[in-house]
């Protein structure tokens, strides 16, 4: 790739997957599947575009749209939108990449696609984000649809952004349809679906912490960065199950539980409303039962943890941060964001694993463990195209089986592609990476999208 632009955060994601396909069985197995990963690294199409807007002042704006549409041999591309100041194609590129495998995971009928904008919504008026908004799906509403496209939300765009954007669709193509999940209840949306990376997280350790023989949540202690949607559900979910809570924090610093103390949920609902407000960690009250740390991440902070959720942004745990965390006592660390630890921080984790059997730390990889935020979009695209809105108690039972099932599905194809010791846990994200990849590029070369000579 010598001629291309670098595109570093892209060519970690690429190396990760490609390093745990090619230190398993499955190129050994299938020699073909060497040109399907040439194929499926590179996007069926990218759209770049000038979003021109105006402020409160009057004055012209311009910002630069995307939209990555990286695969759609199983279903029509879906993934978030984000919109934030360090969006470029090459982290758009890799969460499109990501969210393909992510997306096979759940079993659901859905591609992979991601999009978003250098726009920032801090310091932002609502008529200053819907107008940014405007300008920004009239463009992209000639690229996308409910058989085609359905993108959701992301970092900075959440349930407001959402509705702007469905409403601009709605008038630009005269068209009510299921083209955007995480839509308000009252049109269209579906029940868990805030909730839904969240709980589907907790779900998903839930299931590691059982096959590991270490019981239920009840009496972990859990660390947890980040302080938005995924980060506010887990805990709320945690702190139901029995688990305690000593960490949150946001791009400013860690706000860390001191002594006994630990987060309650009036704490997670007080948090959640300064979010909303769009305001640092360091506007919460909490009458000194945490300590703020200004510039930190709570990885080296938080003590002894049974269960570490990287939960705010990707490459969050560090190498120096996962042996801090190993030596403290750790035994498992899920990503609920996407691609939360750095390939050094995984290595650390994985080679752990290997040495000290049962009693070593589990890592699970963002693709499998936080796939109940696209599941339950998916399950959103469903009751769209029926026209139907199911309860709460459906839809989180359809998550808990899609979460399980995720799983499952990675730990068989561990146990199948890669060589483990007597008494080792199996690898989670290479058995993700494979089950994912195998899906999507059997069904790719069904279609004709790639061939392997006769």
């Amino acid at each position: 790739m010598s001629n291309l632009p670098s595109e570093p955060e892209f060519e970690q994601a690429y190396k990760e997957l490609a390093s745990t396909l090619e230190n398993s069985t499955l190129f050994t197995k299938n020699p073909e599947y060497k040109t399907a990963l040439k194929v499926v690294s590179i996007p069926e199409r990218i759209i770049q575009f000038r979003v021109v807007w105006e402020d409160d002042s009057g004055n012209l704006q311009v910002n630069r749209g995307y939209r990555v549409q990286f695969n759609s041999a199983l279903g029509p591309y879906k993934g978030g939108l984000r919109f934030h100041p360090t969006v470029n194609l090459s982290i758009l590129k890799f969460l499109g990449f990501e969210q393909i495998f992510k997306n096979a995971l759940t079993g659901l009928n859905i591609g992979g696609g991601k999009g978003g904008a250098d726009f920032d919504p801090k310091g932002k008026s609502d008529n200053e984000i819907r107008r940014f908004c405007e300008s920004f799906m009239r463009e992209l509403s000639k690229h996308i649809g409910a058989d085609t496209d359905v993108p959701a939300g992301d970092i900075g765009v959440g349930g407001r952004e959402v509705g702007y954007l469905f409403g601009a669709y709605r008038r630009e193509r005269n068209r009510w349809e299921g083209v955007l999940t995480g839509k308000g209840g009252s049109w269209g949306g579906s029940l868990i679906r805030p909730e839904a990376t969240g709980y589907g997280l907790v779900y998903y350790v839930g299931h590691m912490l059982e096959y590991a023989g270490k019981g239920s949540w009840a009496g972990k202690r859990v660390a947890i960065s980040g302080s938005g949607n995924v980060a506010q559900y887990a805990a709320l979910k945690c702190i139901e199950l029995g688990a305690t809570i000593v960490s949150l924090s946001d791009s400013q610093g860690a706000l860390i539980a001191e002594g006994d103390a630990s987060f309650s949920p009036e704490d997670i609902e007080k948090i959640a409303d300064i979010k909303l407000a769009r305001k640092a960690l360091t506007a919460y009250e909490h009458k000194g039962s945490f300590k703020y740390i200004p510039g930190a991440r709570p990885w080296v902070h938080v003590g002894k943890v049974d269960v570490a959720l990287p939960c705010a942004t990707q490459n969050e745990v560090s190498k120096e941060e996962a042996e801090t965390l190993v030596a403290n006592g750790c035994l498992f660390v899920a990503e609920g964001s996407n691609m939360g630890c750095t390939q050094e921080a995984i290595d650390v984790f994985e080679d752990i694993r290997k040495e000290k059997g049962a009693g070593a730390v589990w890592y699970a990889p963002g693709k499998a463990a936080n796939a109940g935020g696209v599941a339950v979009s998916g399950l959103e695209m469903a009751q769209n195209s029926q026209r139907l809105s199911w309860t709460t108690e459906e839809v989180d039972e359809k998550l808990k089986l899609i979460m399980k099932n995720a799983f499952e599905n990675g730990l068989n194809t561990a146990k199948e592609y890669v060589e483990a010791k007597e008494g080792e846990l199996p690898s989670l994200v290479a058995g993700s990476n494979i089950a994912g990849f195998v899906k999507v590029v059997r069904a790719m070369h069904d279609q004709g999208d790639w061939w392997a000579k006769q």
